[in-house]
């Protein structure tokens, strides 16, 4: 035998039905194979061409599943996950104000931090989710535990106007930013980011100087901006410019601005994002819940923003299902530009994979299926009675696919779910602990269940 025909070893062979890479866009794969090798992407072919060209130490084969990258949350506070349900039907200041933060005042810390993260992870894992940008305190403890159970995420590290548990100064809020950067800039899963809370609880000195290092470090920065009417206007009568156009005089309207939720543009504004770069993450499902507003997600396309989808956090969602999330985003942006073609089944998936990672700055690394990029996936199982019949994978996948039907996830060609069980993870364990740290909480506000 040749050496050009002997079989080159290769760490995993994923073997699917449908392959979804994102890139190109709107392409489905039929009946192809996902060869890895070190964690990476380095052959995406025919199933039956993959078998000879590759000897694989372990290859798994899902005929009646599609395999896509995984997913990308691309604005969430995960320790939150803890406070799922504790204030609902609210609008956004008498939640945050009367309820959120009294209740972190109260339980805020390293545990509860690193408690809330892990039952996240589990959860986005189980969803199909394979990267976070997290956007809360102690950004040390969630570097860890993203760590630890090798999960990808954009950490933020948080700056505000007042003293937290966190951080009881300016300085000392840059200065936590800076070691945490330090720790783990050269990590090949998580990276830091500034995460400024938002216009309305930063001033323009702290702006300036989050401007400053994230110019000098090349730093993206994580910003809830635009998110409610009310917010604009207070931003004229304070500032006397809406806030995209004070953040623009500070300088920081450019391609490293992760700018969320962004109900309330103009058609100017939303030129001015395109002319940037900025990237904008659309999360409907908190928006509607809050009466936020709308994102205008087909304008921004259109305008050529590049668009990613987050779940925001579960004490204002209620959860991390960003295949819900996908699908009210792609209904949605319907309503919204009175247009059934706007934000088709193949741009939506795209803001939820590729456009979230580009947003992070980790476009080259993960968020499509292509040789050289991070084996970031997830395989969704389309044969069940509710997925039938199956005329369009793409539409299927966003209109009709709950994240009850992922059954594997690989991150960074490490196995993270495997058959729906969760790998390196006591799921019995972490549900006890979101019931004991329920009724710590329910404890401190009196509450009966």
């Amino acid at each position: 035998m040749s050496e050009a025909l002997v079989p080159q070893p290769v760490d995993l062979l994923i073997e699917a039905g449908f392959v979804v890479p994102v890139e190109p866009h709107g392409v489905v794969l039929e009946d192809h194979a996902v060869a890895v090798r070190g964690g990476a992407i380095v052959a995406v072919l025919p199933r039956a061409q993959a078998r000879e060209r590759f000897a694989p130490a372990e290859t798994v084969s899902r005929p009646d599943h599609v395999l896509i990258p995984g997913m990308v949350n691309a604005h969430t506070h995960n320790p939150m996950t803890l406070l799922r349900g504790i204030a609902d039907d609210l609008p956004l200041m008498t939640w945050l104000n009367d309820h959120i933060w009294p209740v972190e005042a109260a339980v805020i810390g390293p545990e509860f931090v690193a408690d809330g993260m892990a039952f996240a992870i589990a959860e986005m894992l189980r969803g199909g989710t394979t990267c976070a940008n997290e956007n809360y305190f102690f950004g040390d403890v969630q570097a860890a535990v993203y760590k630890k159970h090798g999960f990808r995420a954009l950490v933020g590290s948080v700056v505000i106007d007042f003293p937290t548990a966190w951080a009881k100064s300016d300085d000392e809020y840059f200065a936590r930013a800076a070691e945490l950067h330090d720790q783990w800039r050269d990590d090949p899963l998580v990276s830091t980011a500034f995460a400024p809370h938002a216009p309305y609880t930063v001033s323009d000195a702290n702006f300036e100087r989050i401007r400053m290092l994230s110019d000098q470090l090349d730093l993206p920065v994580h910003l809830h901006t635009h998110e409610t009417a009310h917010e604009v206007a207070d931003s004229i009568r304070l500032h006397g410019q809406r806030p995209l156009a004070r953040l623009q005089r500070l300088g920081l309207v450019n391609d490293r601005l992760i700018a969320v939720h962004m109900t309330q543009l103009t058609e100017a504004e939303i030129a001015l994002c395109a002319e940037h770069g900025v990237s904008v993450v659309h999360c409907p499902e908190s928006n509607l819940k809050l009466a936020s507003g709308f994102c205008p997600a087909c304008a921004l396309v259109r305008a050529g923003v590049n668009l990613a989808i987050g779940t925001d956090g579960c004490a204002s969602n209620n959860d991390l299902d960003m295949f819900g999330e996908t699908r009210t985003a792609a209904i949605l942006a319907k309503a919204v530009a009175d247009d059934a073609t706007a934000l088709d089944a193949a741009t939506a998936l795209r803001a939820a994979t590729l456009g979230g990672a580009r947003a992070l700055g980790f476009g080259d690394r993960i968020g499509s299926i292509e040789p050289g990029k991070q084996a970031d996936l997830a395989c969704v199982d389309l044969s069940g009675l509710e997925s039938q019949p199956l005329f369009h994978v793409l539409s299927q996948l966003v209109y009709a696919t709950g994240r009850h039907q992922v059954s594997d996830v690989w991150i960074a060609g490490r196995r993270k779910l495997a058959e729906r069980r969760l790998v390196d993870m006591d799921e019995a364990a972490i549900v006890a602990n979101a019931r004991q740290w329920r009724d710590r909480i329910c404890g401190l506000r009196g509450d009966k269940l």
